[in-house]
């Protein structure tokens, strides 16, 4: 397994090249620069050729590419001209703040998705599977920005049980009890809403599993031995259900880890997404390019990441 691993790491190598190609000449095309917006009636046109040239935007996009891609290889990534800040820094700070949105919203996902899907698949054709059914089909059906609002708009500023923005309120310090309280009390909506969207695949996934494994030879002979129902759903009928679920908790996670673009911008959410809609808006370059390679290895690692959890879950797959 560890051979395997190590292979695909390097093959990601040329994939990432590939992409961050691609992703520097498309850069190239957008409209203006980082110093367009800076232009007013009041600003000196000299001035902003004189920043264009000192940041080197006037040179050749492949004079530009492989300087960019040589500081890369030094793990600099230039500096953020919406924030005048260090992109590795800035991302970093960001990417915490998306991890810890993404952990509890994986928690919440799977508390609620898991328990659903296979009391709708026990109790296949009751009142309770249509009941969970018709759950279902309303969250894929709602728009996720329309329930972001929704609740932001009745738990928010209606009952007003959670905050409507930001990460963290200022009057903690870092590192004490309230500061972690505070930050994951503003956490709990966004991941709720996020986790609420996101459980109509593993529900549905899971009641298919466990309404097919319910008729195989396996399940029957357990039954004819005498095992009570409740362990032949524990130990038998669940755990290979979980497959297909396994199979998605890779891409799962690395792709909460990109962050939520319309999560974290209507709840103000100070994350990874919000970062890369301000970087598109301010054509910010240098946030752009380092976040969307970040996304493409995220991306490849979640198909690594699915294969591993799949071999964990069934020993009987080996990833080789």
């Amino acid at each position: 397994m560890w051979k395997t691993i190590v292979r695909r790491f390097l093959v990601m190598i040329p994939q990432l090249f590939v992409l961050s190609l691609i992703i520097f000449i498309l850069a190239q095309f957008m409209p203006g620069d980082p110093f367009t917006g800076a232009i007013t009636p009041d600003t000196d046109p000299a001035r902003i050729e004189e920043l264009r040239e000192k940041h080197g935007l006037n040179d050749p996009w492949y004079q530009q590419y492989a300087r960019w891609m040589g500081n890369a290889f030094q793990g600099e990534f230039g500096l953020s001209y919406r924030f005048k800040r260090d992109v590795g820094d800035l991302i970093g700070e960001r990417a915490v703040n998306t991890f810890w949105l993404s952990l509890v919203s994986v928690i919440m996902l799977y508390a609620i998705a898991i328990p659903l899907g296979v009391l709708a698949g026990r109790y296949h054709n009751t009142w309770l599977d249509k009941s969970i059914i018709l759950y279902s089909f309303i969250s894929y059906a709602i728009p996720l920005f329309i329930l972001a609002l929704l609740f932001l708009f009745f738990f928010g500023y209606t009952l007003d049980w959670f905050p409507t923005s930001g990460t963290v309120d200022i009057k903690y310090d870092p590192g004490t009890f309230g500061y972690v309280m505070n930050k994951l009390y503003h956490i709990l909506l966004p991941a709720f809403t996020y986790a609420v969207l996101g459980t109509t695949t593993v529900i549905q996934y899971l009641r298919s599993e466990i309404i097919d494994a319910k008729v195989q030879d396996y399940v029957r002979t357990a039954r004819s031995k005498g095992i009570p129902m409740k362990k032949v759903y524990s130990r038998h009928i669940f755990r290979n259900s979980l497959l297909p679920i396994a199979a998605f908790l890779g891409f799962t996670i690395t792709g909460l880890l990109g962050g939520s673009i319309f999560i974290e911008t209507i709840f103000g959410y100070q994350g990874m997404g919000q970062l890369f809609i301000l970087a598109i808006t301010s054509n910010d370059y240098s946030v752009i390019t380092a976040l969307v390679m970040l996304y493409g290895f995220l991306a490849l690692l979640g198909s690594l990441l699915s294969d591993i959890i799949m071999s964990i879950v069934d020993p009987r797959i080996r990833i080789e």
